[in-house]
């Protein structure tokens, strides 16, 4: 709470607190320093008169009006000593003591703080000095000049240091603020607690100087009566010299230390070495709001404009408790007045009420504050975990690495054994038989020296087949390595040194992701498509690589996947007509699957509004007509297929002949979607088709004529297809007359409607109309 009662400006318990406009509270005599007069006409600060070292104000400057200027009877404006504060100037009289204060805080003489209008205090707040007079006029004509010189000669404002919004100042300066009784009694009230607490030491203590910068602070050797501050004889010499505004100052024994009784109830800017401000909270005389009381019961506040007259009543136009004789005298005539004791009782529980709102989110601060606390703790418990097994799976990868090595060195000595075998192996061979050979060949060579020719053609056949033999041994490649020096093993490192260059954190602890919410706003269905759309919820953390959208079959049966993809927006085809879907998504990252969104349900048309196909018709169908009317321009057959697919369910719609010119052969019906383009609807096995002329019809499927009926077709004649899929039957009408029986069983998949006609027919295409229910013609309802 000691942050909440020190005033914005010098940082010290508030002394003499004022009310602001804007409800912010500041010391009577810190507003004094705050408080700016401007010259009428001015729109600017001047720029302030500089105090030199060793001089005072400039000779004739005149002082300005007193900002807070309350005269006892009988005085004048800019009288002596009585006055709360003075001009700058330094007047006969002591009529100066404010002026003398603010010199006191220049920067040239004490360097104790900046009074520039550039420069903030200690707290923040911006400082402006008091505007000197205008130049030529005398000190003495300033001192003689009224109360009425305020308001006739210069304006005066305050600015708050807190939301810095400006007040102006009436002809009764800073004393037409109301003073806030309760803030002080509450700053008594705790000034009496801390005393208390102190005790003996408070009792013990000895006035110190307030503007000693040494640690401890050194006693107080000099008190000045006009700037109630307290000085040793070093900061007297340096901050308080004996000459310019500050020779005439009275300068006496600083008091006695107070008595342990009154400790408690003492002004702790001594005890505190100074006022944090500059000591510019002190109170003329040296007593304060906390020590006026003492121990005796605090006085009741009385009216400001009728000083023996108590609060009555709460004026709610202008926000202030007022006296009776303030009724009566008119001020607050058409104001709301209200009884002082309801509207005190009425604010006070507004008051209580805004606490509980406040008590509860400070409740809600501490809890965070716990959970932020244990968020903390479990950090650093995760984070050593996260470090050893960190430490882990890189010792995992160093074994592993090991273990890789040895196979790998067992490798090359097994090569490098191998190799060392056959080597010698191939050396043992060799060298027997180049023994052998050296043998038979030294043999050889003495039977040649013998000279008994028939000693010599006894052995000479078999001689001479194995030198034969032992020549053929060194057959080709017998003298060449078997195996080469070099080992052919080349260790590919490369993507392993990859793979630890790559090496890195993946999202630990990645959660699966939240359920998706479906847009029904942009989820439609347009003839048996449907389309849904889906989000994720907004501040989602966990990533998301994809969606799952599944769809059950239309008859309340099990879920299938029909979607996955990033995608948030899908549209599904070739569904049933008249029927009810239940569609859901699920997200997945790779933590896994996310839980299953709220279930929507879909309903597909009723009966199908669809056209001509243009990109699914042969390059020679023209289509008019918003695509519902269809010709040819070529002699030949030609196929066009309808935007709808069929697959379950009955629909019905009917061509109109709009041109039918020398007797051509169209054929209507339905087909896949492979079906042949450039002939006759029904030539191939992708096709269920009547063909009719002007006389009569045939079915036609894989190039065969069935159902041959009497009946044609002529320029206004209207062809009815009915497509019965839960039936498998196709049946065709003429004019509202059945064409022969139906033949379109045992056939499953996906149908679309489709006309196949040349250049002398020309129809045009009806849907969304309901089934027939006799043999006459069923009531167009489509377009």
């Amino acid at each position: 709470m000691e942050e909440e009662l020190k005033c914005p400006v010098c940082g010290s318990l508030f002394r003499e607190p004022i009310i602001l406009p804007c409800s912010h509270n500041v010391c009577l005599p810190c507003a004094r320093t705050i408080a700016v007069q401007t010259p009428d006409g001015e729109q600017h600060l001047p720029q302030p008169l500089l105090h030199s070292r060793g001089s005072g104000l400039p000779t004739g400057a005149a002082p300005a009006p007193p900002l807070d200027h309350d005269p006892a009877p009988g005085q004048a404006c800019s009288g002596g000593g009585a006055s709360a504060a003075g001009g700058l100037g330094g007047g006969a009289g002591g009529g100066g003591d404010h002026a003398d204060k603010l010199s006191l805080y220049s920067e040239t003489d004490s360097g104790y703080g900046s009074y520039t209008p550039s420069l903030k205090s200690p707290n923040g707040v911006r400082v402006l000095p008091m505007v000197p007079a205008p130049p030529g006029s005398s000190a003495a004509a300033a001192r003689g000049a009224t109360c009425s010189s305020l308001s006739s000669s210069s304006s005066s404002s305050i600015t708050c240091p807190q939301c810095h919004r400006s007040a102006s100042l009436d002809h009764r300066g800073l004393r037409g603020f109301q003073r806030n009784r309760l803030l002080e009694a509450i700053v008594q009230r705790y000034q009496q607690g801390r005393g208390a607490v102190q005790g003996a030491s408070a009792a013990a203590a000895v006035a110190i100087c307030q503007l000693c910068d040494r640690t401890p602070p050194e006693p107080a050797a000099t008190l000045c009566e006009q700037c109630d501050v307290l000085y040793c004889t070093a900061c007297q010499l340096k901050c308080h010299p004996s000459r310019g505004p500050f020779a005439k100052h009275r300068l006496v024994q600083p008091p006695p230390p107070p008595a342990p009784t009154e400790a408690a109830s003492a002004s702790p800017g001594a005890a505190q070495g100074g006022p944090s401000g500059g000591g510019s909270c002190k109170s003329p005389g040296g007593t304060g709001a906390g020590a006026a009381g003492g121990s005796a019961g605090r006085k009741f506040p009385t009216c400001p404009e009728h000083e023996m007259e108590n609060y009555s009543m709460y004026c709610v136009s202008c926000r202030t408790p007022v006296c009776y004789l303030c009724l009566e005298e008119g001020r607050h005539g058409k104001h709301e007045v209200k009884p002082l004791g309801a509207m005190w009782k009425q604010h006070k529980a507004q008051l209580s009420q805004a606490l509980n709102g406040v008590s509860d989110k400070a409740k809600e601060a501490k809890e965070f504050l716990v959970q932020l606390k244990n968020i903390l703790q479990q950090i650093q418990e995760n984070g050593l975990d996260y470090e050893a097994c960190l430490v882990a799976q890189c010792d995992a990868l160093v074994d592993a690495l090991t273990r890789q090595k040895a196979k790998l060195l067992t490798k090359v000595t097994k090569e490098r054994e191998h190799k060392l075998k056959m080597v010698w192996d191939q050396i043992n061979h060799c060298t027997l038989k180049l023994r052998q050979s050296t043998g038979l060949m030294e043999y050889c060579l003495e039977v040649i020296k013998e000279n008994d020719p028939s000693g010599f053609l006894q052995i000479s056949d078999a001689l001479i087949k194995r030198v034969q033999v032992s020549q053929e041994q060194w057959v080709k490649g017998a003298l060449e390595p078997k195996v080469s020096a070099e080992f052919e093993l080349t260790l590919d490192s490369e993507p392993l040194l990859q793979a630890i260059h790559q090496l890195d954190f993946i999202q630990m602890k990645c959660r699966v992701p939240p359920v998706p919410l479906l847009q029904l706003e942009k989820c439609c269905t347009r003839n048996n498509s449907v389309t849904l759309a889906w989000r994720m919820p907004p501040f989602t953390h966990s990533p998301v690589d994809g969606y799952i959208l599944e769809l059950d079959d239309g008859d309340g049966g099990q879920f299938r996947e029909v979607y996955v993809g990033k995608e948030t927006l899908c549209t599904i085809d070739g569904l049933h007509f008249n029927s009810t879907y239940n569609a859901r998504v699920k997200a997945f990252n790779s933590s896994g699957v996310g839980p299953y969104s709220k279930t929507v349900v879909l309903q597909t048309s009723d009966v199908a509004w669809f056209t001509f196909d243009p990109n699914s018709g042969h390059r020679d169908i023209i289509l008019s007509n918003d695509n519902q009317t269809a010709t040819c321009s070529s002699y030949d057959d030609r196929v066009v297929l309808g935007t709808a697919a069929f697959s379950k369910g009955v629909h019905y719609w009917e061509l109109h002949v709009d041109r039918y010119d020398n007797h051509p052969d169209p054929a209507f019906g339905v087909a896949r979607a492979s079906v042949v383009k450039d002939m006759m609807l029904g030539k191939d096995d992708k096709a269920w088709a009547m063909y009719v002329d002007n006389n009569r019809s045939w079915f036609m499927h894989c190039n065969s004529h069935t159902n041959r009926t009497e009946g044609g077709v002529c320029k206004g004649a209207t062809v009815g297809v009915l497509l019965d899929l839960n039936k498998h039957t196709l049946t065709f009408f003429i004019n509202g007359q059945q064409q022969g029986p139906t033949a379109f069983s045992h056939v499953d998949g996906v149908f679309m409607p489709a006309l196949s006609l040349n250049r002398n027919v020309q129809v045009t295409l009806h849907t969304g109309l309901e089934v027939p229910t006799n043999l006459g013609r069923p009531k167009l309802s489509g377009n």
